[in-house]
């Protein structure tokens, strides 16, 4: 079991790390933070390049987090929280499969993250080798991450949106 959590591991959180060193960096095509800006500012987030900051961060972070098995409900979270936020404001419409540019592989990789704080990071983490894995792992651990994710979700769609933007940018 063991050594399919840290691949699990490795494999998510390696792509949300990717992702968001392409956000942060501009690493393998990516748009660097400006252009991450430029893309929340379109998407009608206010404060887009704090908000661009918040979702590198939680990518590359979150990621990490997830692949060295390190903090596993907190990666958990970001990396959910930005796959919840990606399907509302950007797949949901598009339906749900990938191709048509849905919203199945998010909702892939938030299950992932959530299923990988409920189960735990697994022997081969350094939570393990810290001792915490036993504290921070179980099904309230995972239902807690959806939990917040949730709801730091609702917020940041409501409160963290210009309304008038938003009706501009789905039209």
């Amino acid at each position: 079991m063991s050594s399919g959590l840290l691949l699990l591991r490795i494999a998510v959180g390696s792509i949300m790390a990717a992702h968001g060193a392409q956000k942060l960096f501009g690493w393998w095509g990516g748009p660097g933070m400006s252009g991450t800006a430029g893309m929340v500012s379109s998407l009608a987030y206010r404060a887009p390049f704090l908000m661009a900051c918040g979702l590198a961060a939680a990518e590359f972070g979150g990621g990490l987090s997830l692949a060295t098995g390190f903090l596993t409900p907190l990666g958990a979270l970001a990396v959910t929280v930005v796959m919840l936020n990606a399907i509302n404001v950007i797949h949901w419409p598009k339906g749900f499969f990938n191709g048509n540019g849905g919203y199945e592989f998010n909702l892939l990789i938030a299950a992932s993250a959530v299923g990988l704080a409920a189960i735990g990071p697994g022997r081969f983490s350094i939570d393990h080798a810290l001792g915490w894995d036993d504290n921070i792992s179980g099904v309230w651990w995972g239902v807690g991450v959806a939990g917040a994710a949730i709801l730091v979700s609702f917020l940041t769609l409501t409160v963290g949106r210009r309304r008038a933007k938003v009706a501009e940018a789905r039209a």
